[in-house]
């Protein structure tokens, strides 16, 4: 028994170090090993939980975080984790309840304070959520983070960008369920919208640019009418999904913005569906794909539709651009709008939000 007991230890302190390196698939097999060893230890079960949750598993990390906690009830970090998990699962109301527990052992984490602030947002409690996000702030929070969220909350000046951190976290845990939320529950149809226009045209093109391009939803029409697709997005687990489609031939994690900047091909077809929600300005996307696409080329992308400023941040943390500043910016990179289609770009709460659909060519 002692030697199992050590090399349970062992194979904790391994999970850990891959954790904290980024290595997650190794680190829950180090955790899941060591549980084997010494099933029932609380902190096994609620670091093999965050290891799964991060991995985009919330249903498999809510039994282990359960199962944790009802060994230790008032673990701050443990009952964090619960509730993050819940949140995922959609049940909303559950994860507010374990983020006021934890907050209750222990109020000094700001990260506690910001997924209590998440969750009081999505039940509508506006005016609560940034009492929480300022109570983070005052806790040592990330400024520019929470920055952002009293912005879309408080319809303060918006930030030009998101930080790139929070839309990695938040696609991340995302992955998992994506495609059947996105598509089922808030009837997103944007890839088709925007890639059957593309086809109506009739032209074979050489390189496809795919520019947030998620688990891959453009990617097989994509694949249909271009010689070769690239996919570009900010998320692993994202992109791991995408890979598994074999619709791409490369598919690059990283930062729309800083990813034009350092591309040296050019696109001759470039879709950004439902992307820019969640990149803000716009005025640097238009001027690196104007270097990066030949006459004759085509752009077409989603937005939320803004009908006020040219750039606002919504409580939902997602921008809206007006249409009047997408033309002003056609206009001053060289792109001529080809056609227009005022339409919803998904439901929220089953309400549809309006949106443009926009198809541009290279001038």
């Amino acid at each position: 028994m002692a030697v199992d007991f050590e090399q349970a230890r062992a194979f904790f302190v391994e999970g850990v170090a891959a954790y904290e390196a980024g290595r997650l698939p190794e680190a829950e097999r180090k955790f899941a090993a060591a549980l084997s060893l010494a099933p029932g230890r609380p902190s096994v079960l609620s670091n093999l939980g965050a290891v799964r949750l991060k991995l985009g598993r919330a249903e498999e990390a809510l039994a282990l975080l359960q199962e944790a906690l009802e060994r230790e009830p008032a673990n701050a970090e443990t009952l964090g984790h619960c509730g993050t998990a819940l949140a995922e699962l959609g049940r909303t109301a559950d994860a507010l309840a374990h983020f006021d527990r934890a907050l209750a052992a222990d109020a000094r984490s700001p990260a506690l304070w910001i997924l209590r602030g998440n969750a009081l947002k999505e039940l509508g409690r506006a005016g609560d959520a940034a009492q929480s996000f300022r109570e983070a702030l005052a806790r040592g929070g990330d400024r520019e983070l929470l920055g952002y969220y009293l912005a879309g909350l408080e319809a303060g000046e918006a930030p030009q960008r998101p930080p790139s951190h929070y839309v990695e976290a938040l696609f991340d845990g995302y992955a998992a369920q994506f495609d059947e939320h996105l598509v089922r529950t808030l009837r997103y149809d944007a890839p088709r919208v925007l890639t059957q226009r593309l086809a109506a045209m009739g032209a074979r093109w050489r390189h496809a640019l795919d520019l947030g391009c998620g688990t891959g939803l453009c990617g097989p029409y994509l694949r249909a009418m271009a010689d070769r697709v690239t996919g570009v997005d900010l998320s692993s687990n994202m992109l791991e999904k995408a890979r598994k489609l074999g619709a791409y031939d490369a598919l690059v994690q990283g930062d729309v913005v800083a990813y034009l900047a350092g591309a040296t091909e050019s696109f001759d077809v470039v879709v950004a569906a439902d992307v820019f929600v969640y990149v803000g300005a716009l005025g640097e996307v238009f001027r690196l794909l104007a270097q990066r696409m030949p006459a004759g080329g085509s752009f077409c992308f989603t937005v939320e539709e803004s009908r006020g400023a040219e750039l606002e941040l919504r409580s939902s943390l997602r921008y809206a651009h007006s249409e009047a500043g997408i033309r002003r910016l056609a206009q001053a990179h060289g792109f001529a709008v080809s056609a227009l289609e005022k339409r919803p770009v998904r439901e929220d709460q089953r309400v549809p939000i309006p949106g443009l659909f926009l198809w541009m060519e290279r001038t």
